[in-house]
């Protein structure tokens, strides 16, 4: 109460003794940067306690080695700290690669061309702010743990599926790191013999089918060798064609996209047949760009899972879109901050 964070906000009820008083914390009397390096471009944002995202910025990544990624960091964190105008909590981001989130060092994002870079320590420096770091399919569980719409479980699984695929595990209420920071790393995990080239230099890996980028890989071959298809009424060009395209052209009934969902689902019900097999965890989220695609890739998805897991414990299993769109990784770094600063992550 001294420092602000909590304020009186009433009384209960007499029943014999003197009435409690009821507390609760001011929304507005701390703000969190969060920030998404996920994608095509850095995204962050300054959060107030309740998860209210009150102001946005973003910069375009193009071409850069690790030196020009991590100044792009600076940059965007700058612009974030100018917007801030409450006392700031902390920092917490989200980030593609193997993490060391003890330490908050990232042991390798091949993306970002960074190796064993103690990030946090060099923004904490920097900055003079507490700074958290997890990989981003592990804060996007934390951020649908926090601020999602599945409040009744204490254990959880988000798969983030975008242009990489990862996930990341709830178990007791706290985030699963696994003994080495990879748990839910499972957009490399092997699923075709032979398969397409993956961006790990392994083959057949489950982000060459299932990932937004394979999608629309895929979606630009088949408009190039189908005239009819409706990609081409969509986009000027195959290589015009994204995700917006094929979710327009799924949407419109496209039957050579639908067996390109139906295929990216099917792998991913393989993986998810795995984590249900293996936790027990009743309750899966989709996420990330690929969550858009809804029934279309969660009905094949589920037919697999079925068919693969155990039977009582697959019907067990629920399997839904997440709400918090595009800014999950940002809410999920602040959820971060939250759970390291205050332990508050409800």
């Amino acid at each position: 109460m001294e420092e602000g964070l909590v304020a009186e906000v009433g009384v209960t009820s007499s029943v014999g003794g003197k009435p409690a008083t009821l507390l609760s914390v001011v929304d507005d009397a701390r703000q969190i940067i969060g920030i998404d390096l996920a994608n095509s471009e850095f995204r962050g944002a300054v959060i107030n306690l309740r998860g209210e995202i009150q102001h946005h910025s973003s910069e375009p990544i193009l071409e850069r080695d690790g030196k020009a990624a991590l100044a792009l960091v600076h940059k965007l964190l700058e612009e974030l700290l100018a917007l801030a105008n409450k006392p700031l909590l902390g920092i917490g981001i989200g980030t593609p690669g193997l993490m060391d989130a003890d330490h908050g060092v990232v042991r390798t994002a091949v993306n970002l061309d960074w190796q064993n870079l103690p990030l946090a320590d060099i923004l904490t420096e920097r900055y003079s702010l507490p700074t958290y770091i997890a990989n981003d399919g592990q804060v996007a569980a934390l951020a649908e743990y926090t601020f999602g719409e599945r409040r009744d479980t204490e254990n959880l699984v988000v798969l983030k599926v975008g242009r990489g695929i990862g996930s990341g595990i709830i178990i007791g209420g706290s985030l699963y790191y696994g003994d080495d920071f990879g748990a839910g790393e499972i957009g490399h995990f092997k699923v075709v013999e032979g398969g397409e080239p993956c961006r790990c230099g392994n083959f057949g890996c489950l982000e060459t089918i299932s990932s937004t980028r394979a999608i629309v890989r895929q979606a630009r071959m088949i408009a190039t060798s189908s005239p009819q298809s409706l990609l081409n009424d969509l986009a000027s060009s195959p290589s015009d064609v994204n995700t917006e395209t094929v979710l327009s052209a799924v949407t419109s009934g496209d039957p050579a996209l639908e067996n390109v969902l139906n295929n990216a689902g099917k792998y991913l019900g393989l993986s998810v047949a795995g984590l249900v097999s293996i936790l027990n965890i009743r309750h899966v989220v989709i996420a990330g760009s690929a969550a858009r695609f809804g029934d279309a890739l969660v009905q094949p998805l589920l037919q697999e899972m079925r068919r693969r897991a155990l039977s009582p414990l697959a019907e067990h299993t629920v399997v839904t879109t997440s709400s918090l769109g595009t800014d999950i990784v940002i809410l999920g770094a602040a959820a971060l901050v939250l759970a390291n600063e205050l332990e508050l992550v409800r």
